[in-house]
C-alpha cells in the first residue's frame, strides 16, 4: 500500500466496504472509557474525533454530553456514524462529515475545546505525522486539549504505524504542553496493552 493509497478516500472506502476494518475495536477504547469516568474529565464542550471510523468514541462522547464532529475519508463510515447517531437518539449533539483530515476548511481553525485520537494517528504515513500535530493544534481552541491513545507497537510495518513515548514528545512538545504521556492503565485484548494515554494542551 502507498502513501497515495493512504490519501485517496476510494481507498479507505474500499476498505470499510470490503470489512477490512481490523484497526476497529467494535467498542469505545477504555482508556478514553476510564477517562470520561473519571473526576478529571470535563461533562461538556466540542469535540472533535479525527478519522472517527465507525465512531465509538465519538458517540460515547456525544452520550456524556459533549458537542461532537466525528471526520473521516470514507463516505461508508460517515454515513454508519450518522444512522447510529440517529438510532441512539445523539444526533442532535453528535455530527459526522466526510473530510481529508489535511484539507479542512477555514471554519475549523480554533473550532474545538478538545480533541480524540484514536487510530488516526497510526494510520497516516509517518512522514506526515508533523503535519497530524500542527493540524490537531491549529483546530483546537488556544488551550485545547487533546485526549490521545496511542496505538505504540513495536512491529515493523503497518498500518498501524509503530510509535513511543519519545517520538510523541518531539512531535507534540513544540505545539502543545503535555500534561500526560503514559502506558495504559486497561485496554482492549486485541491491543496487548501496547497503547499511550496522553492528555496534551494546545499552546497559544
Amino acid at each position: 500500500m502507498t502513501q497515495e493509497d493512504r490519501l485517496n478516500a476510494r481507498f479507505w472506502e474500499g476498505r470499510y466496504r470490503d470489512n477490512q476494518t481490523n484497526w476497529d475495536l467494535g467498542e469505545p477504547a477504555p482508556p478514553l472509557v476510564d477517562f470520561l469516568a473519571s473526576p478529571q474529565a470535563p461533562s461538556s464542550g466540542s469535540v472533535v474525533v479525527p478519522g472517527c471510523g465507525r465512531g465509538h468514541e465519538a458517540l460515547l462522547l456525544a452520550e456524556h454530553g459533549f458537542e461532537v464532529t466525528g471526520l473521516d475519508f470514507a463516505p461508508s463510515a460517515v454515513e454508519y456514524c450518522r444512522q447510529q447517531a440517529r438510532a441512539r437518539s445523539l444526533d442532535n449533539r453528535a455530527y459526522f462529515e466526510q473530510h481529508d483530515l489535511f484539507r479542512l476548511p477555514a471554519s475549523f481553525n480554533a473550532a474545538f475545546d478538545y480533541a480524540v485520537e484514536h487510530t488516526c494517528f497510526c494510520a497516516i504515513d509517518p512522514s506526515l505525522r508533523s503535519h497530524y500535530a500542527r493540524v490537531i493544534h491549529d483546530i483546537l481552541k488556544p488551550g485545547g486539549k487533546l485526549w490521545a491513545v496511542f496505538w505504540a507497537h513495536s512491529r515493523e510495518g503497518g498500518p498501524p504505524y509503530r510509535t513511543s513515548v519519545g517520538e510523541v514528545r518531539s512531535l507534540f512538545s513544540p505545539l502543545f504542553t503535555i500534561e500526560q504521556i503514559a502506558p495504559v492503565r486497561r485496554w482492549h485484548s486485541r491491543r496487548n496493552g501496547d497503547e499511550l494515554w496522553g492528555v496534551l494542551t494546545r499552546k497559544e
